[in-house]
């Protein structure tokens, strides 16, 4: 454990009727941070691009679900600017008259089925810095937004609308007031969402609008929908509406995606859906959409188009076209000639970006992050520092540190270390399987074993000694009907590694890694065939993936108490239990008026604390529902209680019971982690260090006490050693001041070092826990007036004072485990100057903590010992903490004694006592190296030679080498023959002193006060 917690004593006991009152708050939580950690290796979706028009190093990335992303320097740094928001992002558009200014439009609009959702329209007035909710709150999904070229008032956004059901906030809505107020002006119907939009700039009042009519189910996707899709045109700002249709395609129009040249107005350019090969693709027109023209039919101009439909036009060249696909395709001739991008770009495009300054250079963005280009799309360098990774699931292992699995969304399946030298880089994660990547499980007892799954039911044993992977999917046999795998196929294995679990509409399991499998149920599913249409899904154009297969199995959890005790949830709304090994099964789904029919079951988690108790999430956002649900049992399913409360947004996704405490529970929804300290009957968002993404998957890893997080769009994110956490009870409500129980902190014994990578700009790098102690406490409220601060000590001898947290809720107080480094002496030897950046270690024992609150003080001890699996012995440890608290003595006696002969020197120079002068210019030869440039190592003196023997000591926790201790020796002694030089010549310091006035006596530091100056 790598948290300090430390034991309560408050003073006061909570009163009974403060332990009714105890509700979970947010502010409980107090400064407690989760840390994200990547990766970016494999990146994620990225669903929007905008830039600046005066600064092409200033771009802003909008992903599908991880928030928008701004550079300042051309990506090579990227920070958040929208966490506090939904991160499902579909447009964002930068004021051309104030870049300043900028509109996002949230809910990505590339609708696959596992899209997220938005909340509407935003602004910032202060480059991204700051956010205004301007409304639109259901629209859902929003497409594009322009503005206006001369006013950043006046504003049009397309709103796709919700997708999963009818609605009537879609169409085109138009802001002249900056977002205060907005009206629709352009609907056809509750089905039927704008979904592209572009204005000509050159007349602004000029705008077309691509209207899609799409609907899809839990078990397919409709283009065409109602057959009320179009072109339409407006050349009064919006006022009226023309739908366009001279040349194309006279029959059932699917998803438009258009893009007026801004060059010239005249040339607009449109990728148009049909149900037939020989109209659907791109169309252009030369007369501002007065005609048009089909101008290519290839397959990126047909694929998938509610996929890929985004366009773009060199803004200074208007024959320069480009479309998305899953591959982007460019033409330089008006269409008559295409090629595609070339480059290693991760396929699937969805947005492109034209420098009006340079049309060779390009941004574009993937399924797999943002690639730019220099020569137009013939190659391409990634952006490696956008960690948007899309999880789906998560798994731990034992490994120290332990290792983090998991699939993501059209990247594979990885795993990763949960901290690395230097912190955690993209080179520290390794891949087990291609495709899209779901569950990933590593072999408790057979380490070299992991599990993993691509789409289509995909399941591989990956063996790491060789690299290479065995199919172990299980197949039909006659007794059974062809297998239906989910998207998500899941599987489970159990905590001992002796049962493998797989899923279809039935439930495997196998005793033998895959080798071989037994079905151990009947069809768990409704097997209602009127469902089973994944084979024609798609409307217009047939798109069967696999992500629309339904009537399957989704959630499968053994009980970690009871092997034959398992639960099976599946996509059409049933939740099944076994009792007995899968031998009989009972249908156990929650009932109740509030919960709507069908609804998928999305998470179940066997209790760690008893057999009879499950928690359950269901999710019904497929059919428009976006409430969340969660349920617990106690008794096996008989009965259920639905535990939210209003504190919770978002359809529920993810659940965990905390294995310690059965009252803390975790909840993962489409907007975030969720908390209930009181067994599920308050909740409260958990917001420190986790923005509002999906939270697909979760789990708590049973030595760290860490909450691991599987985020649909920001990568994995881990929340730290939950024992704070877990003692947070009614217990402690009526107290001024609570510490938490104790744990022990361990010794950090990985390299302080970096990661050895010099990669340039760019680049990823997720951050390690804290090393440090960190001292816990809850204050029942915030302490505004008089002193406040905490003491450490060890026995009797003070160590450290440090700031005291002063919130209410928990604080945390952070206390190095190493002291401050010696205070060295001044040298030009590089070298040198790196040894001392580093204090030792404080010694392993008991401290005692005093927290001082005014006039009341509160104590508390805590451990600080080496970690049980430690290669370092405990006596090894103190051998070279005593010989480096040696070498730290002399390194700042060293220190001590050139300054003392630095101020006699001045001294002496200004009386024009040459002869001591030069005896103290002589001495500090002695002591240290000067006179180099400071990065060639010209030469070594005694001070060099102690600060590198303490930076070799220091930079290994184990038993110092002999040659080490006796070249200590050495140096100390000579160290003691200056000291004896220094101080001859302060004693006739101290002679020429006593002819001298008061005021031009030469005067030196006391070594105390020296020290204290650090």
């Amino acid at each position: 454990m790598r948290l300090v917690v430390l034991l309560i004593c408050g003073m006061a006991v909570a009163t009974a009727v403060r332990a009714q009152e105890f509700s979970t708050t947010t502010a409980l939580f107090g400064d407690l941070q989760a840390r994200q950690i990547g990766p970016a290796t494999m990146s994620g979706r990225v669903s929007c691009l905008a830039v600046d028009p005066t600064d092409a190093n200033t771009v802003y990335v909008g992903a599908g679900g991880g928030g928008v992303w701004r550079t300042t320097d051309g990506g090579n740094s990227v920070q958040p600017v929208f966490d506090n928001y939904s991160q499902s992002i579909g447009a964002i558009a930068l004021a051309p008259s104030n870049s300043k200014v900028i509109y996002v439009g949230t809910g990505e609009p590339w609708v696959r089925n596992s899209v997220s959702v938005g909340t509407g329209v935003y602004r910032s007035t202060d480059g991204g810095n700051r956010w205004q909710s301007l409304g639109l709150d259901s629209t859902e999904r929003i497409s594009g937004i322009v503005v206006h070229p001369k006013d950043e008032d006046v504003v049009y956004v397309a709103a796709l609308g919700p997708l999963w059901s009818d609605g009537s906030q879609r169409g085109v809505f138009k802001t002249t007031n900056g977002g205060q107020t907005w009206e629709r002006i352009l609907y056809l119907d509750e089905s039927a969402g704008a979904a592209s939009i572009s204005m000509d700039p050159e007349r602004p009042d000029v705008l077309f609008a691509g209207m899609w009519s799409h609907r899809r189910t839990p078990y397919g996707f409709d283009s065409g929908y109602r057959g009320n899709s179009g072109l339409y045109r407006t050349t009064d700002g919006g006022k009226n509406w023309t739908q366009l249709s001279e040349g194309l395609p006279h029959e059932t129009l699917g998803r438009i995606g258009v893009a007026v040249a801004p060059s010239n107005g005249q040339v607009v350019y449109a990728a148009v859906e049909t149900g037939t090969k020989q109209t659907k693709g791109m169309y252009r027109s030369a007369d501002g959409g007065e005609s048009w023209s089909l101008i290519d039919k290839s397959f990126n101009s047909q694929v998938r188009p509610f996929y890929f439909a985004s366009l773009a036009v060199d803004p200074s060249n208007d024959s320069i076209v480009a479309k998305c696909g899953l591959t982007a395709i460019i033409s330089e001739t008006a269409g008559r000639l295409w090629r595609d991008f070339l480059g290693h770009v991760h396929s699937d495009y969805h947005a492109i970006w034209f420098d009006p300054a340079d049309g060779k250079h390009l941004l574009v963005g993937t399924d797999g992050g943002v690639y730019e280009s220099r020569d137009r799309g013939r190659s391409f360098r990634m952006w490696n520092n956008l960690p948007i990774s899309q999880f789906y699931h998560v798994s731990v292992d034992n490994a120290a540190p332990y290792r983090v699995y998991g699939g993501l969304q059209d990247n594979g399946t990885w795993y990763g270390p949960s901290q690395s030298t230097g912190g955690i880089t993209n080179a520290d994660w390794s891949v087990t399987m291609g495709g899209d990547g779901f569950y990933s499980f590593r072999h408790p007892t057979k380490p070299h074993l992991v599990f993993s799954e691509a789409q289509g039911g995909a399941l591989t044993r990956w063996d790491e000694r060789t690299g290479r992977s065995k199919s172990i999917t299980p197949y039909r046999d006659a007794n059974t009907d062809e297998l239906r795998y989910n998207w998500s196929a899941p599987i489970h294995l159990s905590a001992d590694g002796e049962r493998l679990y797989f899923a279809s509409q039935y439930l495997y399991r196998s005793a033998d890694e895959g080798d071989s499998w037994q079905r151990i149920s009947p069809d768990l599913t409704t097997n209602d065939t009127a469902y089973q249409k994944q084979y024609a899904s798609g409307g217009l154009s047939i798109d069967n993936s696999g992500a629309e297969n339904y009537t399957t199995i989704y959630a499968v959890a053994e009980s970690p108490l009871d092997a034959q005790t398992v639960w099976v949830g599946t996509d059409d709304g049933n939740l099944q239990l076994t009792r007995d090994g899968g031998q009989s099964w009972q249908l156990v789904t929650p009932t109740g008026a509030d919960l709507p029919p069908g609804a998928w079951v999305t998470f179940v988690d066997p209790s760690p604390h008893d057999p009879a108790t499950a928690l359950v999430t269901l999710d019904a956002h497929r059919t428009g529902d976006q409430t969340p649900y969660l349920y617990r049992t106690t008794d096996g399913g008989e009965s259920w209680t639905r535990l939210m409360d209003e504190s919770i947004s978002g359809y529920a996704l993810s659940v965990r019971q905390d294995p310690v405490n059965p009252d803390l529970l975790y909840l993962g929804t489409e907007f975030g982690l969720y908390l209930s300290l009181d067994g599920g009957v308050s909740w409260a968002p958990f917001r420190n260090g986790v923005p509002l993404v999906g939270i697909r998957d979760m789990v708590i890893h049973p030595r760290e006490a860490d909450l691991v997080l599987a985020t649909h769009g920001r990568g994995i994110i881990i929340l730290d050693d939950l024992e704070a956490l877990r003692q947070l009870t009614p217990d402690i409500m009526g107290n001024s001041i609570t510490f938490l129980r104790p744990d022990t902190t361990y010794f950090y014994d990985g390299s302080g070092g970096g990661t050895g990578q010099l990669s340039g700009s760019g680049h990823f790098v997720g951050p390690n826990p804290s090393p440090d102690a960190r001292i816990l406490y809850y204050a029942d409220k915030r302490h505004t007036f008089g002193k406040m601060y905490v003491e450490v000590y060890r026995d009797t001898q003070l160590i450290r004072t440090l700031q005291a947290g002063k919130s209410a809720g928990l604080n945390s107080v952070s206390l190095p485990i190493t002291q401050e480094k010696p205070k060295s002496p001044p040298t030009d030897n590089s070298m040198a100057r790196y040894g001392t950046m580093e204090g030792p270690s404080i010694q392993a024992g008991t401290y005692r903590v005093m927290l001082t609150k005014g006039k009341d003080t509160y104590e508390t001890t805590f451990t600080v010992a080496p970690h049980p699996e430690s290669p370092y012995s405990a006596a090894d440890r103190e051998v070279q903490r005593e010989l480096l608290l040696k070498l730290y003595d002399d390194v700042e006696q060293v220190a001590y004694l050139h300054e003392v002969l630095e101020r006699v020197a001045v001294q002496a120079d200004t009386l024009g006592e040459e002869a001591l002068l030069d005896r103290a210019r002589k001495l500090q030869a002695e002591l240290v190296f000067s006179g180099g440039d400071g990065y060639v190592n010209e030469g070594e003196q005694l001070g060099e030679s102690v600060t590198q023997l303490y930076g070799a000591v220091a930079g290994f926790p184990g038993r110092p080498s002999a040659s080490q201790v006796a070249e200590a020796e050495r140096l100390r002694g000579e160290v003691a023959g200056v000291e004896g030089k220094v101080e001859q010549l302060l004693q006739d310091v101290r002679v020429l002193n006593e002819g001298l006035s008061a005021e031009r006596r030469i005067v030196y530091p006391e070594k105390e006060s020296f020290l204290s100056a650090k």
